[in-house]
C-alpha cells in the first residue's frame, strides 16, 4: 500500500485519534482527523508530481470496484507517464475518466497517452476545451464536456463539478465527500495567477467565495504544492481575507 496510516492515542484528548498520511517522496505527510478520513474508506488517492511546473496527477480510485479516474496529467517526459500507467496496472485499475480541471498545457500534455493505453473519454469544461486543440496533433479532442454540477461517479465514489473560473474561463473543481481537487484555483497558502489569457480577478473572487463555503473540514488537494483543508486556508491565506 502507498499510504500509511498511523494511529496516535492522544489521551489528553478523551483518547481521540488522529492519522497521518505518509507518501512515498515526492510525496508529503498530511495530518487529518479521523471524522475527515473515516467517509473516505472506499477512496484510495495516488499523487503523482508531473512536468517542470510540478503539477499534481491524482490518480482517484474506488477500492471496491477498481473503478479511477485521472485528474491532470500533465506529463513532461515519458517516464512520468509509465509511473502512473505502472500504479494503474499494478492495481489492476479501470480508468473511467481523464479530467482536466483547466486547458493549461501543464494540465493537459497527458491525455493523448492515456486515452490511447486506456480509452477513456477526456473531460474539460466546454470553455477550455479549444485549449485541447490549440497543442496540435499530440493532444486528444475533448469527449466530454463538463458542466456546473455534473456528477462524476467512480465506482461508489461522486465528484462534483464545481465551475471555478478565474485562472481561466473553463476552470472546475471536482467536489467529493469532505475533499475538493482544486486545480489552479485554490493553493496552500496562495491562489491561481488571474493575468493569463482568460483570467479574471472578479470571476476568482467568486471561485473561491464557492470553495471556501465548503465544510471547514474538507481536504483541498490543488493543482500544484501541498495539500491544505478550507479551515486552514481560511485562517493563513492571504489571498483569502479579501472576499
Amino acid at each position: 500500500m502507498y499510504w500509511l496510516f498511523v494511529w496516535h492515542l492522544r489521551l489528553l484528548l478523551k483518547a481521540s485519534c488522529t492519522f497521518f498520511l505518509v507518501f512515498p517522496e515526492p510525496r508529503q505527510t498530511l495530518y487529518l482527523p479521523w471524522a475527515t478520513l473515516k467517509p473516505l474508506s472506499s477512496m484510495q488517492i495516488q499523487t503523482f508530481n508531473v512536468g517542470m511546473l510540478s503539477t499534481n496527477c491524482y490518480v482517484v480510485s474506488c477500492s471496491e470496484t477498481k473503478e479511477a479516474i485521472i485528474i491532470d496529467p500533465g506529463f513532461d517526459a515519458s517516464y512520468e507517464a509509465e509511473q502512473v500507467i505502472r500504479y494503474v496496472d499494478e492495481n489492476a485499475l479501470k480508468v473511467k475518466f481523464i479530467v482536466n480541471t483547466h486547458g493549461h498545457a501543464d494540465h493537459i500534455s497527458g491525455d493523448e497517452v492515456l486515452k490511447r493505453k486506456y480509452s477513456a473519454p477526456i473531460c474539460i469544461h466546454a470553455y477550455d476545451a479549444p485549449c485541447l486543440e490549440g497543442l496540435g496533433e499530440n493532444i486528444s479532442p475533448a469527449n466530454v464536456l463538463l458542466e456546473d454540477e455534473r456528477l462524476l461517479k467512480i465506482g461508489q465514489i461522486t465528484l462534483k463539478v464545481m465551475h471555478t473560473p478565474g485562472h481561466t474561463l473553463g476552470g472546475i473543481s471536482l467536489v467529493g465527500e469532505k475533499l475538493v481537487f482544486s486545480g489552479d484555483t485554490l493553493f496552500a497558502g496562495g491562489i491561481g495567477r488571474t493575468d493569463f489569457a482568460g483570467g479574471s480577478d472578479r470571476d476568482m473572487r467568486r471561485s473561491l467565495q464557492k470553495l471556501v463555503s465548503l465544510p471547514d473540514n474538507c481536504v483541498v488537494y490543488p493543482g500544484h504544492g501541498g495539500f491544505s483543508t478550507i479551515s486552514e486556508e481560511k485562517r493563513v491565506n492571504p489571498f483569502l481575507r479579501w472576499l
